[in-house]
């Protein structure tokens, strides 16, 4: 299979996973040539600054896009009108009526497109979806989930005008998916500088509560750590895990019941390994798409709306 990635900046991400394959073939597509060649060489893959070949060229199979948000839905959309399979890092799009429009053109093609949603292959929050879809501890009533990085990407802002819609997309999409859309949200925020900054946003649900915390107001030794706590009607789950660059985090998750506590067994994956090896599973017909443009509309809907509150109507 043979792969255009679009992107040297988080691009890098998938470009370690491609890497460790021996079944792929991949060019790396970036702006600046030697930068490109640099990164595409790091990784053994050749390079190219023709972005147009991504799309013209009938070798590639799937296009990789990697590339700032507001290009993602156009790219997805010339993709599938070049024949092409698409993977696009979220969001989908920074408004819901071009992510309507994928979810829509994804719908009628015969070609796959996916989300990388990779929080629902991280191990530790399997355990979470399978709690409140098999209700194993009752009625989920409370979710707490918080992330807290350090500046780890170079030159990557992590500011408010970024953090919404590229670091809490993930929460509203853990979110959207127990609990549903909130009866309202209530969102507060804090400003270093223009890059760094922290979000909280609180979320009011019939019956329920959740509140996701994002901020990247951390010094370099932090790293980058987050987790969640789950509180249901009759058990707690409780997560931590640290995550870096290289897509490799190490978690724990713990059930707490009338019983006591104890350590759920995880297993060894990482979630940009394991979201790659779905997609190609399901580009060989091994699998169903689990990260489907239709399946991210609400996640996108709850993001959207914690961005007009931190930054305004786009």
């Amino acid at each position: 299979m043979k792969i255009a990635l679009l992107g040297t900046g988080f691009g890098q991400a998938h470009a370690a996973v491609y890497a460790a394959r021996g079944d792929v073939e991949v060019v790396m597509f970036g702006r600046d040539a030697e930068k490109t060649a640099k990164v595409a060489g790091r990784f053994g893959f050749a390079s190219s600054t023709t972005m147009d070949a991504a799309f013209e060229d009938p070798s590639f199979d799937l296009v990789d896009i990697c590339l700032p948000v507001q290009l993602h839905a156009p790219y997805v959309l010339r993709a599938l009108e070049a024949g092409k399979h698409a993977l696009v890092e979220l969001p989908l799009a920074d408004n819901l009526a071009d992510a309507r429009r994928v979810a829509e053109a994804a719908a009628r093609s015969d070609k796959h497109v996916f989300v990388d949603m990779f929080e629902r292959f991280i191990p530790a929050h399997q355990p979470l979806f399978d709690a409140v879809r098999e209700g194993v501890y009752g009625r989920l009533e409370q979710l707490t989930l918080w992330n807290r990085t350090a500046h780890l990407w170079p030159g990557a802002s992590l500011g408010l005008k970024v953090l919404p819609l590229e670091a809490m997309h993930s929460d509203m999409d853990i979110i959207a998916r127990t609990l549903g859309l909130p009866r309202d949200v209530t969102v507060t925020s804090v400003e270093r500088d223009e890059n760094s900054a922290a979000i909280d946003a609180a979320f009011r649900f019939d019956g329920a509560a959740a509140r996701s915390s994002v901020s990247s107001l951390m010094p370099m030794p932090w790293g980058a750590r987050g987790g969640y706590t789950a509180t249901f009607e009759h058990g707690v789950l409780d997560a931590t895990s640290t995550m870096g660059f290289d897509g490799k985090p190490s978690g724990t998750v713990t059930a707490y019941t009338a019983d006591g506590p104890r350590e759920l067994d995880l297993p060894a994956a990482d979630q940009y390994t394991a979201m790659i090896d779905h997609v190609l599973d399901v580009l060989r017909g091994g699998a169903e798409n689990r990260i489907a443009p239709d399946s991210v509309l609400d996640a996108l809907t709850l993001t959207l709306d914690v961005e007009r509150k931190v930054n305004g109507p786009r």
